[in-house]
């Protein structure tokens, strides 16, 4: 008896705690592919501005006219800056702080709306050729295709993916297995029997005793 309870194996041991199951990204691939379109918006935005510096005429002069001697009728900083805008609002608010709500682009979106309608109707940029054209138009279509982007991809799909994850992180937990061994000491023990029940089995005696 001794040595089975030497030997007696711990069933109680907790067992390793389950790796958890679709562990989540740092961030998804979907707002990954918003944040890289968001870069593309401002690179895109930078190139056709150079081409407009370079367009008329050199671009050290072009820079010291549209930068140093900025005037909101003719030049085309001011669009650059606004990329670079929205750029840095919506990187800092998707990518490193991993918002999950649509108020920072629609912050970008109505600056930027209102802005270059304002400087459409109030500039010369249209007389300027097709860059006059072409870069307005272009930052406004890119700032809202990032809102669409957003607001029906970005959004929608990570509360789905969370949905999907929840029930399997939160479902019950596995208990542990029983390991097999040798039984313990206590399994060997019988209770002694009850005083109540040895009276009456001296009481039936006796009966049958008179009764011979």
């Amino acid at each position: 008896m001794a040595a089975a309870s030497a030997v007696s194996v711990d069933v109680t041991a907790p067992a390793p705690e389950p790796l958890e199951a679709g562990e989540k990204k740092g961030i998804s691939d979907v707002r990954r592919t918003f944040c890289l379109f968001v870069t593309f918006d401002l690179l895109f935005i930078t190139l056709l501005w150079i081409i407009e510096l370079n367009v008329n005429g050199k671009i050290q002069d072009r820079l010291k006219e549209e930068v140093l001697h900025y005037d909101y009728h003719a030049s085309f900083f001011d669009i650059f800056v606004l990329a670079v805008f929205r750029f840095a609002v919506l990187i800092l608010a998707y990518a490193a702080c991993r918002l999950r709500h649509w108020w920072a682009i629609a912050i970008t979106t109505a600056v930027s709306s209102a802005f270059l309608i304002v400087k459409v109707i109030l500039s010369k940029l249209l007389s300027q050729g097709a860059l006059g054209y072409l870069l307005p138009i272009t930052s406004f279509i890119l700032a809202w295709i990032e809102t669409w982007f957003l607001d029906f991809k970005v959004l929608p799909q990570e509360a789905e993916d969370e949905s999907r994850l929840l029930p399997v992180m939160d479902g019950p937990v596995q208990p542990p297995f029983m390991h097999s061994g040798l039984p313990s000491e206590g399994q060997f023990y019988s209770p002694p029997e009850s005083v109540a029940d040895s009276d009456e089995d001296g009481e039936d005696e006796n009966d049958q005793k008179r009764l011979l």
